[in-house]
Formats: C-alpha cells, sequence, structure tokens
C-alpha cells in the first residue's frame, strides 16, 4: 500500500458563481420560519453523510433522472457556498463516514486529502461513523489531531456512544455547541451506530464500547439543557430506508414516491427525548426526509443525503432568542442534487491537482487484464461474480503448505466496494488504483481451523438474526458447494446437509482450513463462528493478494473471465 505525505494546501478564495439546484425532497412542518428580525432568526443547517472520500468528480457518481454524473468536491462545495448565501446563521454538519472505505485517490493518501477537502469545504462537526475506525482508534485519533505532515481535521468528530470500557466515559466529545453570536447557541450530538463493535475490526476498537443510541442521545440532551442549550440537534450514523406505503412517516425521497420509512432510525426518533429538534441520520446510503413523531407527539424531521456527496441536505428552521430553541413548527427540509452545471471550487480544485499526479503515479501501474466485466449483486444477499473472484484468488494465495494449507475460503459482501469494469481507463486493463478500489480496508487474508459444524454456524449466521436484521451472503471459493433452500424457516434455510468440497461432503467434526480476511476472522458482520477458529496463521494484505491473482490469471494473452455463478443452490 502507498502512503505519500505532503504539505498542507495554501487557503485561496473561490467566489461560487450563481446555480440553480434541483430539490430532489422536501418535508415542511408549517408555514415557514422566521424573518430574522427581533426575537426570531432564521437558521440554517447543511448537512451531509455518507461522503467516503469521493472528492473526484468520478464518471460512476450518477443520480436517477440526470444523464450527467454528479458529485465530486470541487462541485458540492460550490453547491453548499450558493446556499449559505444571505444566510447570518448557518452550519454545515455531517453524519459520519466521511473516510474510509474511499476511492485509490483519497485512500492511499489515508484519507489525508478527504480531510482537507471537508476543512476547505467548511465542514464544522461530523458525527463518527463505523468507517471512521476502519484502521483503528489510533489512527482516527491521527486524522481528528493530525501529525508533523498532516494538520488534521478542523472540526470536531463526535462519538458520544464511543466510550471506554473501563471508565465508561466518551473517548472523543459527546457534543458541540455551535454559538453564533447575538444570543443563537445550537447544540449537536454525534454519535455512531450501537452495531459500530461488530463490523469494523475488533482489534483497532480494543478497549471500546459502543452504547445505546437512544439512552446516550437523552443524557447529552439532558446535559445540554442544563447549560441553557434548547435547540439540539443530533448526528447520527444510523438510519432507514424509503418505502411505498403508509408506515405512519410522512417522507419524501428522490423518486417522489417513497411516502414512509423503515428501519433502525425509525424506533430510534420514535423515542429520543423531544428536547431533540432535529436528527440527520446516515450509514444506509439513502436519500430521504420525513417526519416521525418524537415520544410527545411531535413530528419531528429526520434526513439523510444519500452518499458520496451526490447530494446535501437544507435544514431551515426560526429560532427563538426568547425560548433559545429552535420553533418545530417551522423545520423545513430538503434534499438537493450535486449537479456540476456550476463552476468547480478553486480550493478544491487545488488539492485534486497536488494529489492527482502522486496518485497516478501509484495507481496507474498496471496489474492484469480482464475478459469483461467483473461485478458485484445487486445487494449483498445474494451470490456474485466479484465476490466468488476474491474467494479464489484468497485461497489460491493461502493454499500452499508454507501459506496456510487452506481448502476453503470465504469473502464477506460489504468488503467488495466496486466494481471491475473491462472499459474503465485503458479498456482491458486492470490497473491497481482499480483493484485497490475493490478491497479497500487493508485486512489481512487470514487462514485458521474450522470444523464442518463451525463452517454450518458460519453459513447459517448468513441470515437476519438477533445480532443483524439483514442477509449477508458469503462468497465462496471455487470447490465449495451448498444449498440454500428459502422455502424453509430459519436456519434450517442452510441444508446441512448439502454442504460439500469438491463434491465430498462437509464432515461435521472434521477439521479444515479456511481462510477469511481479518474483518471476519474477529467475527466482523456478526460472524461469530469465525471468531473461533483456531491455528491461525496471518498472510498478506487482502488487496495484495488479489493483487497477485489477477497477474498470474489475467494475461494479456489469456485475459481474467468472470466466475460462473452456480456454488451457491438457491431454492424458492
Amino acid at each position: 500500500m502507498f502512503n505519500f505525505k505532503r504539505r498542507a494546501v495554501a487557503a485561496g478564495a473561490a467566489l461560487a458563481l450563481a446555480a440553480t439546484t434541483i430539490a430532489v425532497g422536501a418535508w415542511s412542518f408549517g408555514p415557514g420560519h422566521g424573518s430574522g428580525h427581533g426575537s426570531e432568526v432564521d437558521l440554517q443547517l447543511l448537512a451531509i453523510n455518507d461522503f467516503h472520500g469521493n472528492i473526484e468528480a468520478a464518471s460512476s457518481l450518477t443520480w436517477p433522472g440526470h444523464t450527467a454524473p454528479v458529485g465530486g468536491a470541487e462541485y458540492l462545495a460550490t453547491h453548499l457556498d450558493l446556499a449559505r448565501e444571505g444566510e447570518r446563521y448557518s452550519t454545515t454538519v455531517a453524519a459520519g463516514d466521511l473516510i474510509g472505505a474511499s476511492p485509490f485517490l483519497s485512500a492511499v493518501f489515508d484519507d489525508e486529502p478527504t480531510i482537507e477537502s471537508l476543512n476547505a469545504m467548511g465542514v464544522e462537526v461530523s458525527a463518527v461513523g463505523n468507517h471512521e475506525f476502519d484502521a483503528g482508534f489510533e489512527e482516527l485519533n491521527r486524522i481528528i489531531e493530525g501529525d508533523e505532515d498532516f494538520e488534521g481535521a478542523d472540526f470536531p468528530y463526535l462519538g458520544a456512544n464511543v466510550v471506554d470500557e473501563v471508565t465508561g466515559r466518551p473517548v472523543l466529545d459527546p457534543y458541540w455547541v455551535k454559538d453564533f453570536g447575538r444570543g443563537v447557541r445550537v447544540g449537536f450530538i454525534g454519535m455512531t451506530l450501537e452495531g459500530t463493535g461488530d463490523i469494523v475490526s475488533k482489534s483497532g476498537i480494543e478497549g471500546l464500547v459502543f452504547k445505546d443510541e437512544v439512552e446516550t442521545a437523552n443524557k447529552y440532551a439532558r446535559e445540554l439543557k442544563r447549560q441553557g442549550v434548547n435547540a439540539i440537534v443530533v448526528l447520527l450514523h444510523e438510519g432507514g430506508v424509503p418505502v411505498t406505503g403508509d408506515t405512519g412517516h410522512d417522507c419524501e425521497s428522490a423518486a417522489g414516491t417513497a411516502t414512509g420509512m423503515s428501519g433502525p432510525i425509525v424506533d430510534i426518533a420514535e423515542t429520543m427525548t423531544p428536547l431533540v429538534d432535529v436528527i440527520v441520520s446516515g450509514h444506509t446510503h439513502q436519500e430521504y426526509v420525513c417526519s416521525v413523531d418524537d415520544p410527545a407527539g411531535n413530528p419531528r424531521l429526520v434526513t439523510s443525503a444519500s452518499n458520496y456527496g451526490r447530494v446535501f441536505t437544507e435544514i431551515d428552521a426560526t429560532y427563538s432568542k426568547r425560548t433559545k430553541d429552535i420553533v418545530r413548527s417551522t423545520v423545513v427540509g430538503s434534499n438537493t442534487v450535486v449537479t456540476r452545471d456550476v463552476a468547480a471550487d478553486e480550493d478544491q480544485t487545488a488539492i485534486l491537482e497536488e494529489y492527482g499526479p502522486l496518485a497516478a503515479e501509484a495507481g496507474g501501474r498496471v496489474v492484469g487484464h480482464l475478459a469483461e466485466d467483473i461485478k458485484r449483486g445487486q445487494t449483498r444477499a445474494e451470490e456474485f461474480p466479484l465476490g466468488s473472484l476474491i474467494a479464489d484468488a484468497q485461497l489460491w494465495n493461502t493454499a500452499g503448505a508454507d501459506t496456510g494449507g487452506a481448502e476453503i475460503a470465504f469473502m464477506n459482501p460489504g468488503g467488495v466496494r466496486a466494481d471491475l469494469l473491462y472499459a474503465e481507463g485503458t479498456p482491458g486493463e486492470a490497473t491497481y488504483a482499480e483493484v485497490f478500489t475493490v478491497q479497500p480496508f487493508a485486512n489481512y487474508v487470514v487462514t485458521l481451523d474450522l470444523t464442518g459444524a463451525q463452517i454450518l454456524q458460519a453459513l447459517q449466521q448468513q441470515l437476519p438474526s438477533a445480532n443483524r436484521s439483514t442477509t449477508l451472503v458469503l462468497q465462496v471459493s471455487e470447490g465449495f458447494t451448498y444449498t440454500w433452500d428459502k422455502t424453509k424457516t430459519g436456519t434450517d434455510q442452510i441444508v446441512a446437509d448439502s454442504l460439500a468440497l469438491h463434491g465430498e461432503p462437509i464432515v461435521a467434526d472434521q477439521v479444515y482450513r479456511v481462510t477469511v480476511n481479518s474483518f471476519l476472522a474477529d467475527g466482523g458482520d456478526s460472524f461469530s463462528a469465525f471468531a473461533a477458529g483456531e491455528n491461525r496463521l496471518f498472510g498478506e494484505l487482502d488487496v495484495d493478494a488479489f493483487e497477485d491473482y489477477i497477474a498470474e490469471f489475467g494475461t494479456a494473452e489469456s485475459p481474467l473471465e468472470a466466475p460462473e455463478l452456480g456454488r451457491i443452490t438457491v431454492l424458492s
């Protein structure tokens, strides 16, 4: 993995040109906010979430109904500047996953370019998300504080529910108060989802506990109120999904068809203290502006701005200096698509121009050759070619007696972050940057002992349970097969006597050598069966194993093809 350090980009002034934004979803609680005179002022919050280091204006960033690509830090910054024009009381906030699982341009520099971009963009506060912990808590602290070559974040990263398991105290600032002056103060409580510990590598968060979101928000909302801060916004890296039908929550989304919402954010929003006026959410990469009644029965705005900087949220409200609170009936929310028909922000362009050539040098190396697109699935609940290919690569890399003696390999679907496309760059060539973008987490390949019974248990843990509400289908290496019978219920869906290796039944009490990445080896994504594996042998980085496989089997004379599906037989 490459790691380049650089000097800070010199500050420069960039004046945004006027442009028309496109509202893709709005919800209003009442007749409109105050005039800005006397005891009431107009308050503006601009919000993003799940940026994931997408600072470059990539062609892959699209939006429904738009023929041209959208997003890119140069254009997001301009749109935010345009939205701020004439707003005396404005702040820009975020709901986590600003870094981590990033494209090569940012990830290869440990996401320092993204932090510089967000600094220049005017982000003033963010919650941490699960991906802020991808490289561990120590690295997150470096991102926040900086080092001798990197200035760090200009904004506070909040983690009210991230506590030391011994002291019970938060290891990050739990909240931040924006003092606009003239008697206007707004408190922001920032949190990641309670389940963060199950979806990041445990070695990087040792000694940390992730607490319940509602209990945490209620605690710090009371603390803020005792300090005289009555206007309170929660930045929460947990979210929901917009749906059609009557769920009792009025919502709008980009498609214009969603009328309700589902997911964890619903229960959180319905039970969180009424002291909280607005909830800015994330994590699910969805776009919505919703009304969810708080425990007192009053409508409360819940928003999310999709992902990758393709959309931003604007929240407008009246702030009463008399009550020192947001007037809930005036809250208006809307999401705006980040179109590229505006002037590029000069500060953002400078950052890209400095990092770009270094990234091109590091990532332009041709690793191997492709015969066709090798893609992810439409969901994480299915077998897909790229997942099979990665599992094959990890098995090949660790099959030797001296590298692990692996017989089977499994890959978590969420670890596959991009497609390998034939026509990306020079047709047929797979570059290091493209390979890295597929697997950007810097996990190690780990070979361990599992019994046949433990392998069955791992497959059963793909299904929804008390630990996880979604289905996550492990991608399996060539030679391993089983049947998933959806007509059955519970763990019986995984047909126990169907598990086979090269046609031979998997034996419950026989020990097999199994390779997974270090995230799964720690029990990530609630696959606790892997955490019980013994006789562990750590190998190289997963991206290096993948690179080696593509180089070996994707030559110019015999380019790599997408594996055929069918290792998992699905009955429905």
